[in-house]
């Protein structure tokens, strides 16, 4: 019984990692170089994550600066951008590519509130499965008699316990990100 809640608890934990890396790709009004973890650059006929060829700093809060470690790479950084969904305008400044975040209208910040609800759901149907997986981990283990019922109550109570402190956590997560996405 140990090792399946054990088993639940590292899955849920994974699940809300999962969620938490996949948010802060979510664009606010400041600049965060999280937003460019989705973009991908054609370098040498390969398709490469953006932050493993080039290193991305924030010097001021309305600022992002891609520094390529291969300054060939510029021109592909720079089409990898404009193309993404961000809504970003590089330029290039010989040695690195710089952004100016601009500030976001009220429409696309509600857009965005959305969208990292849509995320939060998707994450507790995952945190969801997870409790339904373990639930039936239990019950298999009750029927082949290696614990009581007693057992099988308490353990589909914990699993329930992980379930919620989970799906707590995502939801607070949620409501700062949306304070940073909602904050002028």
């Amino acid at each position: 019984m140990d090792d399946v809640l054990k088993d639940a608890k590292q899955r849920m934990d994974k699940s809300y990692e999962s969620f938490e890396s996949h948010i802060a790709t979510v664009r606010t009004g400041r600049a965060n170089p999280a937003v460019l973890d989705r973009v991908s650059v054609d370098y040498y006929g390969a398709s490469m994550p953006l932050n493993q060829i080039a290193s991305i700093s924030s010097p001021d809060p309305r600022t992002l600066v891609i520094t390529p470690f291969d300054k060939s790479a510029i021109g592909e950084i720079e089409r990898a951008i404009r193309e993404s969904d961000l809504g970003f305008n590089p330029n290039d400044q010989g040695d690195a590519v710089f952004i100016t975040v601009p500030p976001l209208n009220d429409e696309r910040r509600r857009e965005l509130v959305k969208t990292v609800k849509a995320m939060g759901e998707e994450a507790k149907v995952a945190v969801r499965n997870i409790r339904r997986d373990a639930n039936h981990e239990l019950t298999a283990l009750q029927k082949d008699h290696e614990i009581t019922e007693d057992d099988l109550r308490r353990g589909e109570a914990d699993v329930q316990k992980m379930t919620d402190d989970v799906a707590a956590h995502i939801d607070e997560r949620i409501k700062r990100k949306e304070a940073e996405i909602l904050e002028v």
